[in-house]
């Protein structure tokens, strides 16, 4: 059988709807990171899923779409989380504590998707750099007024704006180089996140 027909025998029939822009973005994420957004092509995303070029483009408008959905929902899930510690009746550092423990759960759970929107260049991509502007500034923003809750309540060594940006910096840190630098003999992940996130906690906050 020759690749044409090869590939036509895989294509996949018509009408799977939201399942179907699911299958593109999960298949679209993994090639985005192993490609890059240069290589990435509509066909090879196409392809990935059984489609023809011409059939994925009745779901996305070009690639620039898909990655801005990518980090769209990568971001709208971190801003639930945070949402749902922000509703926690508990003193603002121990919600601090657990959003950025769950920022680095979510980087560990989808790695794909947080190189995306964390690890993209802006100047490759700028569907990547529209959604951080945009929805990424929402969720950082709901990070930094819990920081600002905390210095309210007398807790925070120095000024909110610079604890917010260290305390994420440091988060992001761990993240990205475990999901990185796989080669590295980093010790057990919870591990290492538990010992930073205490070491930030008791350089940046007052006992």
């Amino acid at each position: 059988m020759s690749p044409v027909a090869s590939a036509r025998s895989t294509r996949k029939p018509k009408g799977e709807g939201h399942a179907r822009r699911a299958e593109i973005l999960e298949a679209a994420e993994r090639i985005f990171v192993e490609h890059g957004y240069e290589g990435a092509t509509i066909r090879k995303i196409a392809e990935a899923v059984g489609l023809s070029s011409t059939a994925l483009y009745m779901h996305f408008a070009d690639k620039g779409e898909i990655l801005h959905e990518i980090c769209r929902q990568a971001f709208e899930t971190l801003i639930e989380r945070n949402r749902v510690q922000v509703a926690q009746p508990m003193a603002p550092e121990a919600r601090l504590r657990l959003m950025l423990e769950d920022y680095v759960r979510f980087g560990f759970e989808q790695p794909n998707a947080y190189r995306l929107i964390y690890l993209t260049r802006p100047q490759e991509a700028d569907a990547a750099r529209i959604a951080a502007e945009e929805i990424g500034g929402e969720l950082y923003r709901s990070f930094e007024a819990v920081v600002a809750e905390a210095g309210a309540a007398g807790r925070l060594k120095g000024q909110t704006r610079p604890t917010a940006q260290a305390l994420w910096a440091g988060t992001h840190g761990v993240v990205s180089l475990m999901i990185t630098k796989p080669y590295f003999d980093w010790v057990e992940a919870d591990a290492l996140t538990r010992t930073l996130l205490d070491a930030l906690f008791d350089g940046l906050l007052k006992p």
